[in-house]
């Protein structure tokens, strides 16, 4: 009798020890400390671990970081490049699951589209002018540049053939109007090696190439030059040290939660309907990537 109680007496000492499971997410511009459908997601979360659950709203993802370095929330919502910060802060944080988007796009990637082929080949940049969204503009500014260090060519922020417009919107209309030779944006995508959901079509690259044909440049005369390693969709993380029970339970919850409950799902994922994949850390290589060329520019 001893023996056959051990494995429940064991699932019951993380709960025990953690007391009240605490979710933390960022606040959404506008809604203070509200969090929309909270008593149907506090009931959810907590059937699904079985213990008392409470959402802990951040004004920002620094803010969330540090709760969770700090253990004051066990999980957390995050952006890809806020899981990546908090991962550099403590090394105590791994995802569980990360959206998909109803086509199967899990991420975006960086592409240089050139017209007309007026830009050969990325060895003849230096020569031709490059239009780029604002440097803080993740996809447009900064995901190029870590993909490009990843591929090992490094170029700064204030490369002399770069320009950086004011809008992603304005670096696209630098390639329309004729003031650049091509152009740093961005497409949705696949990865490599995820297990498809059933019933998912091929993801639509979508991006900067459909709002440069939307703008009158002909799908024939756009060439995409580079494409950049993948950005994947933020995760949901936890702390490393959370019982695997708990980790399991999670993962099963919300993996299943799009098709068993999507009333839940669409508060929990309101931007990507395509339900919740496992995640592991080494889809955020370029989210990381990211963050170290920011460490690094300010550090110089």
């Amino acid at each position: 009798m001893a023996l056959l109680a051990l494995p429940h007496a064991a699932h019951a000492d993380w709960r025990d020890q953690i007391g009240t499971f605490r979710i933390g997410i960022v606040a959404e511009p506008g809604a203070g400390n509200t969090v929309p459908g909270l008593a149907l997601l506090t009931d959810a979360y907590g059937k699904a671990l079985g213990m008392k659950v409470e959402f802990v709203v951040a004004h920002d993802y620094a803010a969330l970081i540090e709760a969770q370095a700090n253990a004051r929330i066990q999980y957390a919502v995050y952006s890809a490049t806020a899981y990546a910060t908090a991962l550099e802060r403590c090394g105590c944080v791994e995802p569980l699951v990360a959206p998909v988007d109803a086509d199967g796009a899990t991420g975006i990637r960086s592409v240089l589209l050139t017209r007309d082929s007026k830009l050969p080949d990325l060895a003849a940049m230096q020569t031709h002018r490059i239009a780029m969204a604002p440097s803080d503009n993740v996809g447009g500014s900064l995901l190029p540049l870590a993909g490009l260090a990843a591929d090992g060519i490094k170029i700064s922020q204030d490369a002399p053939f770069l320009t950086h417009a004011g809008s992603a919107a304005a670096a696209e209309a630098m390639l329309v109007d004729g003031q650049a030779d091509a152009v740093f944006g961005w497409e949705r995508a696949a990865a490599e090696n995820r297990t498809a959901i059933a019933g998912d079509q091929p993801a639509d690259p979508g991006g900067t190439a459909a709002r440069l044909e939307a703008a009158g440049i002909p799908k024939a005369a756009l060439q995409i030059i580079w494409t950049s390693g993948m950005l994947r969709y933020g995760p949901h993380a936890v702390r490393s040290d959370l019982d695997p029970e708990a980790k399991r339970r999670l993962t099963v919850f919300l993996t299943n939660l799009r098709s068993q409950s999507p009333e839940v799902y669409d508060f929990v994922e309101s931007k990507h309907s395509g339900g919740f994949i496992s995640a592991a850390a080494g889809d955020y290589a370029m989210a990381t990537a990211i963050v170290r060329l920011l460490s690094d520019s300010r550090g110089q």
